[in-house]
């Protein structure tokens, strides 16, 4: 997962005990295409976004996944893709060599086989699958959700920085599977390098590892165990303060993706405006709704829809939430029955022109912000002087 000579807090490798050699988990295959994994005409939007639910079809996890934003490249090894998925069935083997993939159920629960064991994850569970680990999902029903490409650095925990030892997401949360022979029999394989795929069958398992040591694994976290951080006296925090996961770039600060949650948490803060602030911001925003609803974006914005607001497009709370609470009385809120995610990154984010022309694209998504009231000229005359 490094280079060899990668200063020890950064190497990441792992050491496997396994039936076959990796070399014979190879063999002479055909170019195939994915269409909707990837997209060549792409668009950088100025303004905001916002799209309900794909109502696409459940296919095999490969076909299902369709491309909703990208940024970077997999041969610049930085930026990310995002997707949405509707699967089911049992997928084929799959091989990234692309990138680091984040998988969010939002509705039904997959299996996830990788060479190192396997696990489950269901809705406000995450699972991490790092670079070309063999792994498969299954389901036997539909299962919907999102899906992340991570070209960059691979994830890691934020620093904590004045926050302290603990907070945010503790390590002790995070799950690892443990090694686990699956059944000797063919398998057929898809590996992806460079956006690419090629594809081939094999006359035994890739999941033949019994035993394995190192920190080069798939993992999975309960994003409902986030220790959310927030302010106890006037304003909202910033976003940062949500991140559960972040992928660092050259630029120190400044993420090459960063994971953020929004779960169940008191909002408390006094003579303020709780909800987050409107802003504009050289980080790019991909968020999604896993279940309830944004504190933020109380209409419009749906479990499985997302949304996209690029850099330096403006946004914000839409006018029903401002009403909310700028006339409810300031006391201690509880938000429960809600969980949203966030993946921001420094890289301006690129659209498939496809996907404007889908129904479930929101044209009149800026509406949400058309009754808000200017504040008269005098009254913030007077509160200056």
């Amino acid at each position: 997962g490094s280079a060899f000579t990668a200063p020890v807090p950064d190497n990441r490798r792992t050491w496997v005990y396994r039936c076959r050699p990796s070399v014979q988990h190879l063999a002479a295959g055909v170019a195939v295409e994915r269409p909707n994994w990837t997209c060549a005409e792409l668009m950088v939007p100025h303004e905001p976004l916002r799209w309900t639910p794909l109502q696409d079809q459940a296919q095999e996890f490969s076909y299902s996944l369709t491309l909703l934003s990208k940024a970077g490249s997999a041969l610049e090894q930085a930026g990310c893709a995002t997707y949405s998925f509707n699967t089911r069935g049992v997928s084929l083997a799959i091989q990234n060599h692309d990138a680091e993939m984040v998988l969010l159920p939002q509705s039904g629960s997959l299996t996830v086989i990788t060479e190192l064991g396997q696990f489950s994850i269901e809705p406000g569970f995450i699972g991490v699958i790092p670079k070309s680990l063999f792994f498969r999902v299954i389901s036997s029903e539909p299962v919907r959700g999102y899906a992340l490409e991570n070209f960059g650095h691979p994830f890691t925990l934020p620093a904590r920085g004045p926050i302290g030892a603990n907070g945010l997401a503790n390590e002790r949360d995070f799950e690892y599977p443990e090694a686990m022979l699956q059944p000797d029999e063919p398998t057929q394989c898809l590996v992806k390098t460079g956006g690419s795929f090629i594809e081939y069958g094999l006359a035994h398992t890739p999941f033949d590892v019994a035993a394995w040591h190192g920190n080069h694994s798939a993992y999975r976290y309960d994003l409902r165990r986030f220790n959310t951080m927030g302010s106890i006296s006037y304003d909202h925090p910033d976003p940062s303060i949500f991140t559960v996961l972040t992928s660092p770039s050259s630029i120190e600060g400044t993420a090459n993706i960063d994971l953020v949650v929004f779960n169940e948490r008191w909002l408390v803060a006094d003579e303020t405006f709780r909800p987050p602030w409107y802003h504009r911001n050289v980080m790019s925003e991909f968020m999604g709704l896993i279940l309830g609803q944004y504190d933020a974006k109380p209409e419009g914005f749906v479990p499985g829809g997302f949304s996209l607001h690029n850099a330096g497009a403006p946004h914000g709370p839409d006018s029903q939430a401002y009403t909310m609470a700028t006339e409810s009385d300031l006391k201690p809120v509880r938000l429960s029955d809600t969980l949203a995610f966030m993946f921001e990154t420094g890289l301006k984010q690129q659209v498939p022109a496809r996907l404007l022309d889908r129904n479930e694209f929101q044209t009149n998504y800026n509406a949400c912000w058309e009754a808000l009231k200017p504040v008269p000229r005098d009254r913030l005359i007077g509160e200056k002087e």
